[in-house]
């Protein structure tokens, strides 16, 4: 018989709801930007790419201002610590299950916990995500945005090319880690369960 644990509270909720929104508009935005131009449709008319992208550059920034206080205050904050003593041999284990032991019916080196909800392998690449890859690609998108101010005040003229090849690189990055995710997402006893776990808040464990 499983047990159902609750490990994602509303506020996790709604806010996984509104980012992953939010990622997707800006994934189709930036594609219909990198490969269109002002006389070609490629997904998005160029114009309202450009606004749409912006705007939910904007709301991303807020979402993620409003998930970096919530780990400050709420018990969510404690997924994102890492242990140094032995973490290194935990990831390796944790690698080799995916790469392997999944894939021969083999239970999970480190289950799902109210203490622990992440694996070490996603703990490591959720922080990296999280506290990196996501303030550099926000950051570097505030540049975009304005980038009078950069060349005028800070690096020169060329300095916005760099910026934007930054952003792309970031949000290619990015972009990869959200197919990982929905990937694995289908991996648990049914294809749904995880999904649903996201909706109701409750993981059921094996």
């Amino acid at each position: 018989m499983s047990e159902k644990l609750y490990l994602y509270p509303q506020w996790i909720r709604v806010w996984h709801g509104i980012n992953a929104i939010l990622c997707l508009i800006l994934i189709l935005t930036g594609l219909s930007m990198q490969y269109s131009n002002p006389d070609t449709v490629v997904i998005i008319r160029f114009d309202i790419a450009v606004n749409l992208h912006n705007i939910s550059g904007v709301m991303l920034s807020l979402s993620y201002f409003l998930f970096l206080i919530g780990n400050m205050i709420r018990p969510n904050g404690r997924h994102y610590k890492i242990v140094v003593k032995g973490f290194l041999k935990d990831l390796m284990k944790q690698f080799i299950y995916y790469a392997y032991g999944l894939f021969k019916g083999e239970k999970t080196p480190f289950p799902i916990t109210k203490e622990s909800k992440f694996n070490p392998l996603q703990r490591f690449t959720y922080i990296i995500l999280m506290y990196f890859l996501v303030p550099a690609v926000i950051l570097s998108g505030w540049v975009l945005i304005f980038p009078d101010f950069i060349q005028n005040n800070l690096f020169g003229q060329e300095s916005i090319h760099l910026f934007d090849l930054f952003h792309l690189m970031t949000g290619f990055v990015i972009s990869v880690f959200m197919i990982i995710h929905v990937y694995f997402c289908t991996l648990g006893k049914t294809a749904l369960r995880n999904f649903r776990s996201i909706i109701n808040g409750y993981h059921e464990s094996q």
